[in-house]
């Protein structure tokens, strides 16, 4: 990587130096392209627009510890939403889109969220639930930057409210930077918090070993609320002195088309999006695009089917790198090595942390023997927020505990086999089925319910829900799952319903899942 990236990092204690190193070492240099309308933003001009939105912020009285909740479509306000947070030292916590009302108050308030930026289409979601957030102080639509800080366009740097310089209020690495929620085990999501170093660190992991400069230009498709669009796609390029372009979602009709214009060099994915592309573009990519350039496919989430990869190679001659890791690792903890040396089937190698096999009493296992895999190093969270015993609980032994199942070759190389929670992953998105029970219950109908994952050949995984009905009480499927939509957000509600007369259950009473699974 050239000096001119990040070459003394040590001297880089936060997210906010990260952006004024390159603002100073290549102002003029494109960085962030938005592919919706066509804007583009220098370093000096992204940097110019982050400072207008952490006054207008720092107006509203969002100071340093602060969490600012981020609802919007992908975009470019998206992340200069999170640089303006880092500039004031508050915490990003990205808010999924998908969910409904109920689900975005439990984040907000757990959160403690005191501000939150919008998109205008989510503005009544967040109107109808306001009066049950006590912490929240500010509602900012923040369709348009430009327009949303016009009173602030005249400030040429950014100062806190109080006078005080920003760079008082530095941050350090270990200060909080994002908070975001994952699923939990429990049905309620938990919060983990991760810092500027573990930001930090992610990028330069990521774009070291994937070998970015700043000639790539990187595509942004994967939702700005998931890690892996922040740190694979955004904070990557960054770091590697590159630029970024954010689309507002995966298109594959215009996939290939904006591949073309915008000369994209790689881009994130899940399996879905390959298989989708495979579907529309059965052999090739369509004549006269500029594909070129395009080096290999990021692929994460869950492991791509062999057969898709090796049509999606053949089809488009674009490798497919996959890579494993989760929110807690901010991201990325592994990645097939884009070379010679990569894979089909493996999630890679670790590209910076440590990461081991281990048995039940957290003994080391041997080569080619399954166990669960955990992690440790400079990019693994800080902790779940306000949640003590979860955080005791996943970093037992010194190691975080990351509930996959897996193993590694005799070269270094792990394999993902199955997960030791019964979470499904559907698409790229991670679906707890205890919280999808526990909404069945709810049903007067039903007696008992157990939710599993299903093998699917678009998603990966597809969510089955098998129901015993009470004594003498009946519910059409078309029910239950209206039932489960009025409570979950779409992509977690079942997609089939079975009717059963009992659900397997283990001799503590416990419910035999995989015993569904096979039936």
């Amino acid at each position: 990587m050239p000096d001119q990236s990040v070459g003394s990092e040590t001297s880089i204690h936060n997210l906010g130096e990260l952006l004024e190193t390159r603002v100073r070492a290549t102002p003029d240099k494109p960085f962030l392209f938005s592919e919706a309308d066509g804007r583009s933003f220098t370093y000096a001009a992204f940097s110019g627009a982050v400072d207008r939105a952490a006054r207008m912020l720092s107006v509203q009285g969002i100071a340093k510890g602060d969490v600012v909740s981020l609802l919007m479509p992908n975009s470019a306000e998206y992340i200069i939403g999170y640089f303006a947070c880092w500039k004031l030292g508050a915490l990003a916590g990205p808010v999924n889109s998908l969910l409904k009302g109920h689900e975005i108050e439990f984040v907000m308030n757990n959160s403690e969220a005191k501000a939150i930026l919008l998109g205008s289409e989510f503005r009544a979601r967040v109107e109808h639930i306001k009066n049950e957030l006590p912490h929240l102080r500010s509602i900012i639509t923040f369709d348009d930057e430009a327009e949303a800080t016009r009173e602030f366009a005249g400030h040429a740097r950014f100062q806190h409210a109080s006078g005080k310089s920003g760079r008082q209020d530095a941050c350090v690495p270990d200060d909080d930077a994002i908070i975001i929620y994952t699923s939990g085990t429990t049905g309620k999501p938990k919060g983990c918090l991760l810092t500027h170093g573990n930001v930090i660190a992610n990028a330069r992991q990521i774009s070291q070993w994937l070998n970015f400069t700043e000639n790539d230009r990187l595509l942004t498709i994967m939702p700005l609320f998931h890690m892996n669009a922040v740190s694979v796609t955004t904070m990557s390029a960054l770091y590697a002195g590159g630029s970024t372009v954010v689309s507002p979602k995966f298109s594959g009709s215009r996939f290939w088309n904006i591949i073309s214009d915008y000369q994209i060099t790689s881009f994130g994915s899940v399996a879905t999006m390959l298989s989708m592309l495979l579907h529309i573009y059965p052999d090739r990519v369509p004549e006269g695009l500029k594909t070129d350039q395009l080096r290999f496919a990021m692929c994460g989430s869950a492991p791509v089917p062999a057969e898709v990869m090796r049509k999606f190679e053949e089809a488009f001659n674009c490798p497919v790198i996959e890579g494993y890791g989760l929110s807690e690792s901010t991201c990325r903890s592994t990645f097939n090595p884009p070379d010679e040396r990569r894979r089909a089937g493996s999630c890679g190698l670790p590209i910076g942390n440590e990461m081991k096999v281990v048995d039940d009493e957290d003994n080391e296992v041997a080569d080619g023997e399954l166990g669960e895999i955990v992690l440790r190093g400079e990019n693994i969270l800080k902790g779940y927020f306000k949640n003590p015993e979860a955080t005791e609980r996943a970093f037992r032994g010194g190691w975080f505990h990351t509930g996959d199942i897996g193993y590694r070759d005799k070269d270094g190389f792990f394999y993902i086999v199955d997960r030791k929670t019964d979470m499904i992953i559907r698409g790229g998105e991670n679906i707890y089925p205890r919280e999808i029970d526990e909404v069945l219950y709810q049903h007067p109908a039903v007696a008992a319910a157990a939710t599993i994952g299903v093998p699917d050949p678009l998603y990966g995984e597809e969510v089955a829900a098998f129901i015993v009905f009470k004594d003498g009480m009946m519910a059409t499927e078309e029910d239950l799952i209206s039932h489960c939509r009025s409570e979950l957000a779409d992509y977690k509600c079942p997609k089939s319903i079975r009717i059963v007369k009992d659900i397997p259950k283990g001799p503590t009473g416990k419910l035999l899942k995989r015993e569904l699974a096979r039936s």
